[in-house]
């Protein structure tokens, strides 16, 4: 793997491959009594939150600490950012600090690619989504679970020729532009369904296809993942009403009802309950919300464990034998 990881794009297929399985790995510990691993023993992982964050933040902080590693968790309110220090000063008080990596969250499309080749930080940087840009991680966990749920349903956990669905809110998603480029390097087909005024421009130079008819897509779609309308980032009214969008792009009972039965339902979360999703899928043992949460902390300690370049496997026999 490479020094940092600030976009799914620069992910290889055996990097992420690489990535799935040391989680995979790292996931069987936490049925163990003991969860902590001794791997990161003595490195620093600061948190540099911009945005506010529950899932993502609190997951990449048990992360790190499952690894032994020690935790900076870092808020722009209350902080020097919110008295106007630049990114630049802030990154270099780190580096003072001797973070060893940086898991950075911001408001601003490229700020962590900007921390991760400005020579500002000697240690690794992790995106943890920016602006309507990426969110890596994210799409690493997706693919995890997409992995793990549908591996009895076809050719073992390959999810190469496997369909799946992003529907909603394209235009502001860091999520479905991550998840385009890691499952598209998985080789998966990827269709996204929105309204038209959701779609971004230069949509046409993704590797998917758009469709604007969710319900032609629905019977063979493997997995589909609802997205947030993300409200707080539109400044003009991208459709009528919510009952309008709900009507056309919601997934209820009887959508649900005309996918495979083996096929998904999934959510990064926070669910607009009602609009997006109905309670009834939301529910439902289809849908994949809470073990996408679960499976995030596997993912995110392995990605922190191979950009940190443990010098211990991430799960040794010894810790394996005193768990038993």
């Amino acid at each position: 793997m490479k020094r940092h990881l600030t976009s799914a794009a620069d992910l290889s297929r055996d990097d992420a491959v690489l990535i799935l399985d040391t989680a995979e790995e790292i996931a069987r510990v936490s049925d163990r009594p003991i969860k902590k691993l001794p791997t990161l023993r003595g490195r620093t992982v600061v948190n540099l939150f911009f945005e506010d964050s529950t899932r993502t933040r609190i997951s990449f902080e048990a992360a790190a600490k499952r690894l032994s590693a020690d935790v900076i968790n870092f808020s722009a309110k209350g902080s020097s950012v919110s008295k106007g220090e630049s990114l630049k000063d802030t990154a270099l008080t780190l580096e003072a600090m001797g973070a060893d990596a940086v898991v950075i969250r911001h408001h601003d499309s490229g700020a962590p690619h900007r921390l991760a080749t400005s020579g500002w930080i000697g240690g690794s940087v992790v995106n943890a989504g920016d602006g309507t840009h990426e969110h890596p991680t994210q799409a690493l966990l997706d693919a995890f679970t997409m992995r793990g749920r549908l591996s009895g349903t076809g050719t073992g956990q390959d999810l190469a020729g496997r369909r799946v669905t992003i529907v909603g809110d394209i235009l502001h998603s860091r999520v479905a532009r991550s998840n385009v480029h890691l499952l598209s390097t998985l080789g998966a087909h990827v269709t996204l369904v929105a309204p038209p005024t959701l779609v971004p421009v230069g949509v046409g130079s993704w590797p998917c296809e758009v469709s604007y008819d969710l319900d032609a897509v629905l019977p063979d779609t493997d997995a589909v993942m609802m997205l947030r309308v993300q409200r707080e980032r539109m400044n003009a009214a991208f459709f009528p009403t919510e009952r309008e969008y709900a009507r056309r792009y919601g997934l209820d009972g009887a959508r649900m009802a005309r996918m495979p039965e083996h096929a998904l339902v999934m959510h990064p979360g926070p669910m607009n309950r009602g609009m997006e999703i109905t309670a009834e899928v939301a529910d439902s043992p289809r849908c994949t919300a809470v073990e996408q949460v679960t499976n995030g902390v596997s993912i995110r300690m392995a990605v922190l464990y191979l950009l940190l370049g443990g010098s211990e496997p991430a799960v040794s026999p010894r810790t394996e034998e005193n768990d038993r």
